[in-house]
């Protein structure tokens, strides 16, 4: 028998050669030369995206955050999960490449009747016992049109993919995180600046007040004094509403039950990269997760291809058993008892109501979507890394001219208030003075909040942020 075995094996290993599959090849992109808006030129082979993510985002606060992140933050979490789930399927699906290998014994105990309608004659014994000791040496389905190998390259596929989408979710966590936290002390600085302001203004009220009980100021001014301290002190609790919502959602982020989050440096203080380099346009394919990603669903799909067509071809399946069987325990493993079987099965369909070529053209058609998202993701990719330096360049530029215009501001507002105490103008100069100078100062914090976040979309736009 087992020389049978071996020669059914051998031919089967030379048909197993053949696959019906579609090869697969990486599709064109016409990447670009240049990123728009891109400063280099031409453009290195250096990225921000291959610096650390720690060695980006300095603030040692904010780091911290993000370690808590990578154990807490559930989207991470469950992208692992569904990692474990890939390499547990490609696990199953290639063990079908292999025979199946299984034991079995049992014991039959019976017991006749003696007036019953089959009358055991004597010496015959009632009691009866019936032993069965097999080994299943083969179950295998030789893979002769590369079906089992198609499914388990589509199953490896897939468990690549997943793990190139866990990076990519670490990419997002550490961008989450990120930009929550400038976001939050962006709405410190406005906090700070808002009670500085009430402060300045409760000043000019009481200089106001005591001129208006002399004689030397009017009512209207006195309420104009008194509107902006208002408007001051009602900005404060609006900010100190979104700083303690910003903190819950950092919570989040982290996996965490609401609570006050640390600070670190200020938002004036944080870090900027020296240079902000994208690299070039056609490393980014092979760096950016979700791109990998899209790719490893596209391999998968076309090895699915391959599934369906090898039902057109005939199955061949091999099945041996080794054992032995007795009526007596005692002479079970004589070697007279000794039983064994070989069923080479072949199975070919002949009528399935277009089953097949439906099941073919159905993964053909699964193929040329993920086509289309694989190249989706490289266009949605050079777009996101063009906004995002074009962010940064405009921005930058912004804060610039924002700092001028609040520098002038806080002059104007200075020497608006030394015309009036002067007497050489009215109030209503000094209080606009006051007014434009406040919201200057907020609109300069959310300015370099912006070129901070800018920084931060480049990043995670370039794929950086999952090399730890």
């Amino acid at each position: 028998m087992i020389s049978r075995v071996v020669v059914v094996l051998t031919i089967a290993s030379l048909l197993a050669g053949c696959n019906v599959g579609p090869k697969y090849h990486r599709p064109g992109v016409n990447a670009p030369p240049v990123y728009r808006a891109d400063p280099t030129n031409p453009p290195g082979p250096q990225s921000l995206a291959d610096e650390k993510w720690f060695e980006v985002f300095k603030d040692k606060e904010l780091q911290e955050l993000i370690h808590a992140a990578f154990a807490g933050n559930f989207d991470l979490r469950e992208a692992i999960a569904r990692e474990l789930e890939a390499r547990a399927n490609y696990g199953i699906t290639r063990s079908f490449q292999f025979p199946t290998i299984a034991g079995s014994a049992d014991q039959t105990f019976v017991r006749n009747s003696r007036d019953g309608a089959f009358t055991i004659p004597e010496p015959f014994k009632r009691d009866r016992v019936f032993t069965d000791v097999l080994l299943d040496l083969l179950t295998f389905e030789v893979d002769v049109w590369g079906k089992l190998r198609n499914a388990t390259a589509s199953a490896r596929a897939e468990m690549l993919s997943s793990d190139q989408t866990r990076k990519a979710v670490i990419t997002t966590v550490v961008s989450d995180v990120a930009t929550a936290y400038f976001s939050l002390r962006e709405l410190d600085t406005e906090l700070e600046i808002a009670k500085r302001t009430l402060a300045s203004r409760q000043d000019s009220l009481r200089i106001v007040q005591a001129r208006y009980q002399r004689g030397v100021s009017n009512q209207l001014e006195l309420r104009q004094a008194e509107q902006l301290v208002y408007s001051a002190a009602e900005t404060i609790p609006l900010d100190e509403k979104l700083i303690e919502q910003q903190e819950n959602f950092i919570s989040f982020l982290i996996g965490r039950n609401p609570q006050p989050i640390a600070r670190g440096l200020a938002l004036t203080d944080q870090p900027m990269p020296p240079a902000l380099p994208p690299g070039l346009p056609s490393a980014l394919i092979g760096r950016r997760p979700d791109i990998l990603a899209a790719e490893q669903n596209l391999i998968s799909a076309n090895a699915q291809i391959g599934v369906a067509r090898a039902a057109y071809f005939p199955q061949i399946t091999l099945t041996g058993t080794l054992g032995f069987q007795s009526n007596q325990l005692e002479s079970l493993f004589s070697p007279s008892r000794n039983v064994w079987e070989f069923i080479p099965l072949v199975t070919q369909p002949i009528f399935t109501a277009g089953r097949i070529k439906s099941n073919v053209r159905f993964t053909q058609a699964q193929k040329q979507l993920f086509l289309v998202d694989y190249q989706r993701t490289i266009e949605e990719a050079f777009r996101e890394v063009s906004d995002a330096l074009i962010a940064n360049q405009k921005t930058k530029e912004v804060r610039v001219q924002s700092e001028l215009l609040v520098t002038t501001l806080k002059d104007r507002t200075r020497l608006a208030y030394m015309r009036y105490y002067g007497g050489v103008s009215n109030l209503l100069e000094a209080l606009d003075a006051d007014r434009d100078q406040f919201q200057a100062e907020l609109a300069l914090a959310q300015v370099i909040r912006d070129e901070l976040l800018s920084v931060v979309q480049l990043y995670k736009a370039l794929g950086g942020g999952w090399q730890q």
